[in-house]
């Protein structure tokens, strides 16, 4: 790397006076967990601490209540956005402790929103503190992204338009890895079928029972897309399918997500699930709805980027845990897995090999906007999208990885704004990659629902069929 390219040094020096306000926004955060399209508090505060460091705040971005834009622009020049997210998930509430205390919220960090938000953010006002030292052109723009959790909202700010100016994408997020990703995760396909019968005393017997019919959906639905796309992924929940056995419900919601690496072919799994919600409604003379949620591809991998992130990440360091930090979380994964030995990973490596497990709404934007990530660890025998999961997010021996990912995002969108042809390069990459393909914006459900009334979508009451 060029010596006058932005270093480290500087970029940990701008950090400490930020860190103390940083690590009391992971707490805020956690302790006040939101539903996703629900997040109020939590985007309201992230747009203050950006506020607060010089940045222009734009509130309910495209329209969307709780999304957010911040900018700091010093002149004419590339736009490098960091996208921030915040949202919780339903019945993961724990206490920050190495065994399971459950809390009585209605939602917990069990993926770590509460580190990415205010990671993300901070490492927007190192950059933009650091290039305006320096005179570097262009404009530091942090994105606040709702409802992550269900795959929608950076698909609706895409509809917005909210991204059309926007060069380059940079995110972090905890996993099992230390170190900058450049390979492809799963893409989704996300709706809930509803479906209607006639409610009534449990001793009678009823041929329009939409419970029933829920369930022979679901085991028709299993048994074809096994059949005929044994490689998609399903995964389902009932909903709204009734609340004892006396009564027999009116209504039964299934909610469905396909997911493949390959976005075709979890879009194909999708119409087999249509395909088979309607067989199901016909030959058992019940109506069928479709409430279509949303759909993203996956990650499409960057090396301009993920090798950039990479070099951050080394000159960075790994994350600085303490022995106090890693007996928590060694404690905490004997509670998860009590015969596994303790396993976290402490070396940064490059990760451009394989598939990831997981979707993210930000995949389909990096196949539109190049997009670089940087990952760090949890322990191995803790599980995402669990009680431990938040136990950890809420322990302060959560903090050194996302402050490690926030100093080395700033570091990697310094080095962006220093050396512009590493963006044309991105540019360059995505397209080659990218050029076999049409890109047609992906379809989005809920429009309604979740910016005016997502309390019924939480609650399973909405209405809003097809997308």
């Amino acid at each position: 790397m060029d010596m006058k390219l932005p270093g480290i040094d500087q970029v940990r020096a701008a950090f400490i006076p930020l860190r103390q306000e940083v690590e009391r926004l992971y707490v805020e955060q956690w302790r006040d967990p939101e539903l996703p399209a629900m997040e109020f508090r939590s985007s309201g505060r992230l747009a203050s601490f950006l506020a607060r460091h010089g940045f222009d705040i734009e509130l309910q971005a495209g329209g969307l209540p709780t999304a957010f834009v911040a900018r700091k622009k010093r002149s004419e020049g590339p736009v490098v956005a960091l996208l921030a997210e915040y949202d919780a998930l339903p019945g993961l509430a724990a206490a920050a402790e190495s065994k399971f205390a459950p809390l009585s919220a209605g939602a917990g960090h069990g993926c770590g929103h509460n580190h990415i938000g205010p990671a993300n953010a901070a490492a927007a006002i190192l950059a933009a503190q650091i290039a305006e030292q320096g005179r570097l052109a262009g404009e530091i723009r942090v994105i606040g992204c709702p409802a992550e959790e269900l795959l929608w909202g950076k698909i609706a700010l895409l509809h917005a338009g909210i991204f059309d100016d926007v060069d380059v994408l940079l995110t972090s997020h905890g996993d099992y890895q230390t170190g900058s990703l450049s390979r492809p995760c799963q893409s989704v396909v996300s709706s809930e079928f509803v479906f209607t019968g006639k409610a009534g005393h449990g001793g009678f017997s009823s041929s329009a029972n939409a419970l029933q019919a829920a369930e022979a959906f679901v085991l028709a639905a299993e048994c074809k897309v096994n059949e005929l796309l044994p490689q998609v992924g399903l995964r389902h929940v009932l909903r709204r399918a009734g609340v004892m056995p006396g009564i027999t419900p009116d209504e039964a919601r299934v909610w469905y997500t396909t997911r493949h690496v390959d976005f075709d072919q979890a879009k194909r799994a999708y119409a087999l699930l249509c395909e088979t919600a309607a067989e199901v409604g016909k030959s058992r003379g019940l109506p069928v709805r479709e409430q279509f949620i949303s759909e993203t591809r996956g990650y499409l991998p960057n090396d301009v980027l993920g090798k950039l992130l990479q070099h951050c990440a080394l000159d960075c360091g790994p994350p600085d845990w303490s022995k106090a930090d890693t007996t928590f979380m060694a404690a905490l994964a004997k509670s998860c897995a009590p015969d596994e030995i303790f396993k976290l990973d402490q070396d940064i490596g490059y990760f451009d090999e394989g598939q990831d497990y997981y979707g993210q709404d930000d995949g389909d934007l990096s196949w539109r906007i190049p997009l670089g990530r940087v990952n760090w660890a949890y322990p191995t025998q803790v599980p995402i999208h669990h009680w431990a999961w938040t136990a950890l997010s809420g322990h302060a021996a959560s903090f050194p990885g996302p402050n490690w990912a926030s100093q080395t995002l700033a570091l990697g969108a310094l080095r962006l704004l220093a050396e512009p042809a590493q963006i044309e390069a991105s540019k360059l990459e995505r397209i080659n990659r990218t050029k076999a393909y049409e890109l047609p914006l992906p379809r989005i459900g809920a429009m309604k629902t979740l910016s005016n009334t997502p309390h019924m979508f939480w609650e399973a009451t909405w209405i809003e069929p097809g997308f």
